[in-house]
């Protein structure tokens, strides 16, 4: 049906692009033409610019994200249309009755009468199409004749009292608001009859408009409107491009879509280049979301051919349609990932907001980035009031944008960090007695909720060494070694694993959506603006950053006295869920960081195992890296581990699937979240890394953990890592 669609619109447009230049020749060539008198003087060219299309968005597979869609639509002219509004009628007849034909007024009246019969022909039809009362058509049509009437309200003000005061309160003309317009015109002429006549004087472009009225959803029904309303003078069928996001809800924050291009920063962006520069109506990406980011590669750029008089072609410039964008995202594993979220019987004290990712560790690349909740993208241009107000807050996109204190998720680092600065051994113990902590520092969530201290749970197990601290998630352990470290050698490892700093999401090709643009077009759009995704930065140190850090110079000073708290992931640090993620994938590849990726550079570009042309060793001795790969496995696959009873069930089947887990569980106060971050493994060298939060969480072992080892199985069943069970 799609394709169908393109060739209907391709052909009306050409039908319509036909009646243009035959009402060209005409205009020259017929005797009674009411411009042949005006020739001599129409020596310079005409201009007829021609539509482009916007680019797809599309998943890692190809699959369609968001698309132009053609879609048909009964237009109505305000010409026609304001033959229903009283106030266009009353200026008619005034009109008619100031003429000197006698017959003049009987004539108007006439007038009104058949265009209103003609009105309610089409009011009626479109009632049938849509199925609703004629009523609500009648509506619509007061709306657009509302509308236009307003913009002529305030051009009869604007030239009847160009003086006004209320000028003296905006920067321009067009920023002054339709109402203060209409308030300050009935204040200076209190006449509503003359101050009608002043409106009826006014002629705007408006007023030759073909307005949107109703979209025919099917093929039968374009095809039944065409000749429906095939003699009704003032309706056409018209073609009318729309943003369509076929997976609706999946991945929205990360998709974006689009709006009118009105905003300051819309104007500016192609200002230089009048076919890349916005007309009314045209649409444009929204902040933030794929739709904005990557504007500049998504929008073409308009044709236009220039005829002189003659109507002969003097110039061509060719369309160039935006070009597509491919994202690493698995659109259908998101999906799975966010129908389970939305229906996953969570635990009262959970709220609403979720956030997970998936990282292939091997290439970087995000297989998922989901954010919870999620809204329609195809509603979101008329539900955004509601949106923004919505204290779920839909809009934010959990997984980039907002920050959250780790918990024991940084836990993994904090020992990677004591290990190589030799202010720990693998085997040094390091007390955790059943009793409170003393004044200033966290106790051990063992002994806050049982009473009890690792050193007994471990006093026939070698201890509370470095094992089992990971595998007990010990507070007394990771504070006082986090006190041991130096502040600025502390905050080095948390900046070299992604904490505290941007990670750029955007796509290395920026350049606009022009192959062969003219000269000078690619310089001044490249050097307008550089768009990334809007995202939390995190924080590593003892106060807020006042400016966005690129490198470890810019960090604010960590207090010696806060590193306790650090060590446990509370106090002052802050991380997203993706920064997260993406240091369990820089641990998985063996102490490689490489920055996620979120862009192909093709559409369907396939992806290396083992792309690290990009990574950055971080220098992590083998020693260290086994004694961490040794306490997360533990985590979540030996009793005792804080993740083990959730992963219990199903580790025989891992087996099978050859997959191995290794895990980390968390969860914080003043916020409370629960968090599971972590990677899986499988014979074959394949890796892909998690990190899950759950706002309200209490317990990252039965809050969050459980989601993580769904997740994982949904990977194994997309083929990502393990052999899936036929």
């Amino acid at each position: 049906m799609y394709d169908k669609r393109i060739k209907i619109f391709i052909i009306l447009s050409a039908l319509l692009l036909a009646v243009c230049l035959l009402r060209l020749a005409q205009m020259q060539l017929l005797p009674g033409s009411s411009v042949q008198d005006d020739i001599a003087e129409l020596k310079r060219g005409l201009s007829l610019q021609l539509k482009t299309i916007r680019g797809k968005i599309l998943d890692r597979t190809g699959r369609v994200l968001a698309a132009d869609e053609p879609r048909f639509w009964v237009h109505i002219n305000y010409r026609f249309s304001s033959f229903l509004d009283e106030r266009v009628q009353q200026g008619k007849l005034r009109r008619a009755a100031k003429k000197t034909d006698p017959n003049s007024l009987s004539k108007t009246r006439e007038e009104i009468r058949a265009r209103l019969e003609d009105l309610q022909q089409v009011i009626n039809k479109c009632a049938q199409f849509k199925s609703v009362e004629p009523s609500k058509i009648t509506d619509e049509i007061q709306k657009i004749n509302d509308f236009v009437w307003d913009q002529r309200v305030f051009q009869a003000w604007r030239r009847n009292f160009p003086n006004s005061e209320v000028f003296e309160n905006y920067d321009s003309i067009i920023s002054v608001p339709v109402s203060q317009a209409i308030v300050d015109f009935k204040k200076k002429q209190r006449d509503p009859i003359k101050r009608r006549g002043l409106v009826n004087e006014v002629d705007i472009a408006e007023m030759h408009k073909d307005w949107p009225l109703l979209e025919l959803k099917t093929d039968n029904d374009i095809f039944a409107a065409q000749l429906e309303f095939l003699n009704i003078d003032g309706v056409q069928i018209l073609p009318k491009e729309q943003r369509s996001y076929p997976f609706g809800t999946v991945a929205a924050q990360t998709i974006g879509w689009v709006g009118p291009a009105t905003q300051k920063q819309d104007k500016e962006l192609f200002a230089n280049d009048r076919l890349l520069s916005y007309l009314g109506g045209e649409l444009c990406g929204r902040e933030d979301g794929v739709e904005y980011v990557c504007e500049t590669i998504l929008r073409g750029r308009r044709g236009e051919l220039v005829r002189d008089i003659d109507l002969q072609i003097i110039s061509r410039t060719e369309t160039r349609f935006g070009k597509d964008v491919s994202l690493t995202l698995d659109i259908e594993l998101q999906r799975k990932i966010e129908n389970y979220l939305a229906r996953y019987r969570h635990d009262p004290n959970c709220g609403p907001g979720m956030a997970a990712v998936v990282v292939d560790a091997g290439t970087g690349d995000i297989l998922a980035l989901v954010s919870m909740p999620v809204f329609d993208l195809n509603r979101a241009r008329y539900d955004y009031g509601a949106l923004v107000n919505d204290p779920n807050e839909p809009l934010i996109n959990r997984a980039i944008n907002k920050q959250y204190p780790p918990g024991s998720v940084v836990k993994p680092l904090i020992l990677i960090a004591g290990l190589e600065s030799a202010k720990i051994t693998p085997d040094a113990i390091i007390n955790c007695p059943a009793k409170k902590a003393p004044r200033g520092w966290p106790s051990c969530w063992i002994y806050n909720r049982y009473r009890l201290g690792h050193d007994g749970k471990w006093q026939s197990d070698g201890g509370n060494s470095a094992h089992n601290a990971i595998k007990g998630s010990c507070n007394i352990y990771f504070s006082r070694l986090a006190d041991r470290i130096d502040p600025w050698f502390l905050q080095q490892w948390l900046f070299k694993f992604g904490y505290g700093h941007g990670i750029p999401l955007a796509p290395n090709f920026r350049a606009p959506s022009i192959e062969h643009p003219p000269q000078g077009v690619l310089r001044r759009v490249s050097r307008i603006e550089h768009r990334d995704f809007r995202q939390a930065l995190g924080i590593i140190s003892s106060s807020i950053p006042r400016e966005e850090i690129s490198n470890l110079e810019q960090l604010p000073p960590l207090k010696k006295g806060e590193r306790r708290f650090f060590g446990i992931g509370q106090g002052n640090l802050r991380v997203t869920p993706l920064q997260v993620a993406n240091a369990m994938a820089a641990i998985a590849r063996g102490g490689f960081y490489k920055r996620p990726r979120l862009f192909l550079e093709g559409p369907q570009e396939p992806a290396s195992i083992e792309n690290r042309e990009s990574s950055i060793y971080l220098n992590i001795s083998p020693q260290t890296l086994a004694v961490i790969y040794d306490g997360m496995s533990t985590v979540v696959n030996e009793p005792g581990g804080t993740a083990y009873t959730e992963f219990a069930p199903v580790l025989a089947g891992l087996a099978k699937q050859d997959t191995e887990v290794y895990g980390k569980t968390g969860s914080t106060e003043a916020p409370e979240n629960a968090w599971f971050a972590g990677f899986a493994t499988d014979g074959a060298g394949r890796s892909i890394s998690i990190a899950v939060v759950v706002e309200g969480g209490q317990h990252g072992s039965s809050d969050a953990a459980p989601l993580a080892r769904d997740i994982i199985q949904f990977c194994i069943d997309a083929g990502y890592i393990g052999e899936p069970l036929l």
